[in-house]
């Protein structure tokens, strides 16, 4: 049997994740299911007792192949659980979920300016903090039972270890929670007097106690975990304390592109600029968009992925996808997505049409966002063989590498229980796909933008 395994929890929009890894991060097993929303009771939510039978299943199954040593959480943003001493007060609610315009006028007053959160208007429930408005004005019983307020990745790892704590990189991205300048709450917070049911910081690689049963050892700890667009970051946060800009595009339901060295004063609020902390507490430049979501739609129901004399072939008959095709987040949100030019004909021409704009918006972003230095692609998009480079032949004289790592936030939930430790980042270049005319179509495709 493996000793000194981790299991990662990996929790993203679409699907969660559970990973065994050995002590030297290889992938001992994996398994899925879908992360499904619930759209009975009193407001689309997430479904967490399903999420946990098949939790407590499957760290069954991995108790038997391997002794774990460490539990990581890691999960997605812009959710939160409020929580007593018995579980649940309220049901956790789906950030795409349409939230009344009369009260998302009335905390508009109350937010704190975007240069204090570096946290920019967001559509639905994006912003957390209206979230938490929201629940407070319309469940006010409930909300006033409410013991903790828990970021998700805490709500697992309370959930497995019973101990309450809080994390910045979940409260540093675009909360309205937090100033990721001073490291504090933000004057929401303050103004709300939720202060008291945030718990107490710890770092993300913090061991906050043994699980609780569940078929593991009890030499078994849950660790604090993290935002899962900042598991990514972890094994470059090294580069950043050398001072070298270089960018993570972490790729999945969102693309979020983080400049390492990037200014945080041209962020532009108006267009999903904003900045994420990181797992060190420091804020960093980021621009994204429904990149996965936005995908999926263009390449239809049913992809086959096409090969580079499709992507030419729309190149050069002009066939461009104009954003967006996503109702949350991203710099053009609110603009109803549309294909000028002629048709795609077939799936695998959907396919490219899907590729070449997701390598658009993200050339898109890297330029808004300043990004210098290489660039690495991860999650998603690595399994795409044309995305990087048609990103790399978008950005001439800026390296575009994918990296190796099939999941670079399951390298963080691993890096956590090891913290200190960088793994090895195997990492390929790109060459630049070789499309005739594909500066020009980028030009045509950012002219077509402001019409």
């Amino acid at each position: 049997m493996t000793d000194n395994a981790t299991v990662v929890l990996d929790i993203g929009k679409t699907n969660a994740k559970l990973t065994l890894l050995d002590a030297t991060g290889a992938i001992l097993a994996e398994q899925r299911c879908p992360n499904s929303i619930v759209h009975a009771g009193p407001y689309p939510h997430h479904d967490t007792e399903r999420l946990w039978d098949w939790l407590q299943t499957m760290l069954a199954v991995f108790a038997r192949q391997a002794r774990i040593t460490a539990i990581v959480p890691v999960t997605h943003g812009a959710t939160a659980a409020l929580v007593d001493d018995e579980g649940l007060v309220l049901p956790i609610l789906d950030y795409e979920s349409s939230l009344p315009q009369a009260l998302a006028v009335e905390y508009a007053a109350l937010r704190p300016a975007f240069a204090d959160s570096l946290s920019p208007r967001l559509p639905c429930g994006l912003n957390l903090g209206l979230q938490l408005y929201w629940l407070a004005r319309t469940y006010p019983e409930q909300f006033a039972r409410a013991r903790h307020i828990l970021t998700y990745p805490q709500y697992w790892a309370w959930r497995l270890s019973g101990v309450a704590a809080g994390e910045v990189t979940s409260l540093g991205c675009h909360t309205d929670l937090w100033q990721p300048r001073q490291g504090t709450y933000s004057s929401l917070v303050q103004q709300m007097e939720w202060t008291h049911l945030f718990p107490p910081l710890r770092p993300a690689w913090t061991a906050l106690g043994p699980v609780l049963a569940h078929a593991l050892p009890p030499a078994c700890q849950v660790l604090c975990g993290i935002h899962d667009s900042n598991a990514s970051l972890l094994r470059y946060l090294d580069a950043r304390a050398n001072g070298e800009p270089r960018t993570v595009l972490s790729t999945g339901t969102w693309a979020i592109a983080a400049a390492f060295g990037a200014p945080l004063e041209q962020l532009d609020e108006t267009a999903d600029m904003l900045a994420n902390v990181n797992a060190l507490g420091q804020p960093v430049a980021c621009m994204r968009f429904m990149g996965g979501r936005e995908f999926s739609v263009l390449a239809g129901e049913q992809p086959q992925a096409c090969d580079a004399a499709d992507i030419a072939r729309l190149v050069g008959q002009g066939t461009v996808a104009l954003p967006c095709f996503a109702e949350s987040g991203g710099p053009f949100v609110g603009q109803a997505g549309r294909i000028a030019g002629p048709a795609p004909r077939n799936a695998q021409e959907r396919y490219a049409l899907a590729t070449l704009y997701c390598a658009l918006m993200s050339d898109y972003c890297l330029d808004a966002l300043d990004a210098r230095g290489p660039v690495t692609v991860e999650g998603s998009f690595t399994d795409n063989r044309h995305f990087s480079s048609l990103l790399a032949a978008l950005r001439p004289g800026q390296d575009v590498a994918v990296s190796q790592d099939a999941s670079g936030t399951t390298c963080g939930g691993w890096m956590l229980h090891r913290w200190g430790e960088v793994p090895t980042m195997a990492a390929t270049v790109m060459p630049a796909l070789a499309v005739g005319g594909l500066l020009a179509y980028r030009e045509q495709w950012r002219a077509l933008l402001t019409q």
